[in-house]
């Protein structure tokens, strides 16, 4: 069967046997669909019938708060690619529609829009009779534009057929269907978080918040000072981006909420100051976070917060160095080594060899990790060695650079004295530029040779091993940049195991360098040396096959034009 971009997944099964479902559900789905999957709920919803069945309202119970929290969990399992996002627009507490007006149509009084347009509707709506399954389809296709906006004629699948193997199962769990637990919905509901690249734990949290909130939904979002101490925190998307997300996923979760997105810059943000709150969701991970907003709340004279605990995601897929839980950081680590951003234009560069340019901070393990790629078949230029060479007797640089800042700086054997001349340099940007103006583009010129020679040798590709690479301006030479971070308080503790040097003197060294951010931004490829060799060794084998995929392409492409 075809497969569709966008689908909606009707459920219909009963709350009670739902559960046993949705993984056989979900891995069905993920076989026809390849990017967005939306949820709808309606438990017990018939198809077929004599009569057109209608959305109506299902109040928020205890078991629904389950079914999000597996829905979410076994789509990280199965089927990991999807963007699976569960609706709430028809479940609403019995509280917020009993005021005595009537909500015309039900929860749609008008079709809902969805930032993606399904191409195809799904359910799990067990056929009786198969002589009926045209008559359940052309149902399907009908309720789910009731609910949502779809092109007319919207294809439709039933997917029980491949659940009938459940059934027995189900048949032999069965018990006598107790009625449903009430799930304690509030006025206003708060959550903090990072937010970053929104994953199946962050929508958990999300879902849950909406189903408990009737009016107000506040997050508040890391921003700044929370996330100095993130995990590769230079990947950690922009503030911009994370809110926009949010938003967009709001808005089709639950669009009747007021959402309100709030920067935090400390761990408390207006948790503690806004008296319209009622409760707080927080994770068994986070809840002495929730404990410490309702002390200082007390302090401040408001009510404490219902704290919500609700249950961490495991990852089925973690490596040993990443977190048992579904995480951010985990998601950040698995960027190490993969194409963040396409390759500018190199058209006038010649296809091979291929140059990347690699650079990173003091301390940073780029070195080790240009000797890995040389290991894998890549010519390393080493250019703080061609750093030296540049200053020796008889070359144009060692000419200039004496005319420039004086013949004092000789040593008896003619070479030039390196560290008078950092002195002379040393906190003057003017007298600095004027030696890297004279320096660096003695380097480039060799590197340019080395470039040729290993075309020539028929080598593929060259790595430009360059702690100012992009200071130097010398990405003209490479096809791509790879960056190689860790944190700065790693930095310090190796450059002063390295050097012999005093913490203070590291913390300069570091700091009159390109910071790891303004190097990411740069960047098309980034390392870390955070972790064991082995840890290193994986990411660099990782970045060498796609690359090698990249320039296979690339080769492709330049023969068939």
């Amino acid at each position: 069967m075809a497969m569709f971009t966008t689908g909606i997944l009707v459920l219909t099964s009963p709350l009670n046997t739902l559960p046993l479902r949705i993984a056989p559900v979900l891995s069905s789905a993920a076989q026809l669909v390849e990017r967005t999957l939306y949820v709808h709920l309606h438990p017990g919803l018939i198809l077929g019938g004599g009569n057109q069945p209608r959305p109506v309202f299902i109040p928020p119970v205890v078991d629904l708060s389950t079914i999000i929290s597996r829905l979410y969990s076994n789509a990280a399992d199965v089927c990991g690619h999807l963007d699976v996002r569960v609706l709430l627009t028809n479940v609403r507490a019995q509280s917020a529609t009993s005021s005595g007006t009537t909500i015309p149509n039900g929860p749609f009084p008008r079709p809902q829009s969805l930032s993606h347009s399904p191409d195809v509707v799904l359910t799990d709506f067990p056929l009786q009779n198969p002589g009926q399954s045209n008559q359940v389809m052309q149902c399907l296709q009908s309720y789910t534009g009731h609910c949502y906006v779809c092109s007319p004629g919207l294809p439709s699948v039933l997917l029980h057929p491949q659940l009938m193997m459940l059934q027995e199962t189900e048949d032999a769990l069965k018990e006598p269907e107790e009625e449903a637990e009430p799930l304690e919905t509030y006025s206003d509901v708060v959550v903090g978080g990072t937010f970053d690249r929104l994953h199946g734990a962050h929508k958990t949290l999300l879902n849950i918040s909406c189903l408990l909130a009737n009016r107000r939904f506040l997050i508040g979002v890391c921003d700044k000072a929370m996330l100095k101490k993130k995990v590769l925190k230079e990947l950690v998307e922009p503030y911009s981006v994370r809110v926009q997300r949010l938003q967009e996923f709001l808005q089709e979760i639950k669009p009747s909420l007021q959402v309100e997105i709030v920067p935090l810059d400390d761990p408390y943000g207006v948790s503690v100051v806004d008296p319209l709150l009622q409760c707080i969701v927080v994770s068994e991970e986070t809840r002495k976070g929730g404990e410490a907003v309702n002390k200082k709340r007390i302090e401040n004279g408001l009510p404490a917060l219902v704290l919500h605990e609700i249950q961490l995601l495991k990852d089925a897929h973690h490596t040993e160095t990443e977190e048992e839980k579904i995480s951010s950081s985990s998601l950040r680590s698995r960027l190490l080594g993969t194409l963040l951003t396409p390759p500018k234009d190199t058209s006038h560069l010649a296809p091979l060899p291929y140059v990347i340019g690699l650079t990173g901070g003091s301390g940073s393990g780029k070195s080790s990790i240009a000797r890995r790629l040389e290991a894998l078949g890549a010519v390393r230029v080493d250019c703080d060695k061609l750093g030296h060479e540049v200053y020796q007797p008889d070359t144009a640089a060692h000419h200039r650079v004496l005319k420039e800042f004086g013949s004092d700086l000789l040593n008896e054997d003619k070479t030039i004295n390196r560290r008078a001349l950092g002195r002379k340099v040393f906190g003057n940007k003017e007298r600095l530029k004027a030696l890297t103006d004279i320096v660096w583009p003695e380097i480039a010129l060799l590197v340019k040779n080395i470039i040729s020679q290993a075309k020539e040798e028929g080598n593929q590709v060259c790595v430009l091993d360059a702690a100012v690479l992009l200071e130097a301006g010398w990405t003209d030479m490479t096809h791509e940049v790879w960056v190689t971070i860790i944190p700065e308080e790693e930095a310090v503790i190796r450059i002063t195991e390295r050097d012999g040097v005093t913490t203070e003197d590291a913390l300069r060294r570091l700091q009159s360098q390109w910071s790891n951010s303004q190097q990411v931004e740069r960047a098309n490829v980034v390392l870390s040396t955070l972790w064991e060799p082995e840890v290193t060794q994986k990411q660099v084998l990782k970045a060498w096959e796609l690359l090698q995929e990249r320039i296979t392409q690339r080769t492709k492409g330049d023969i068939s034009s």
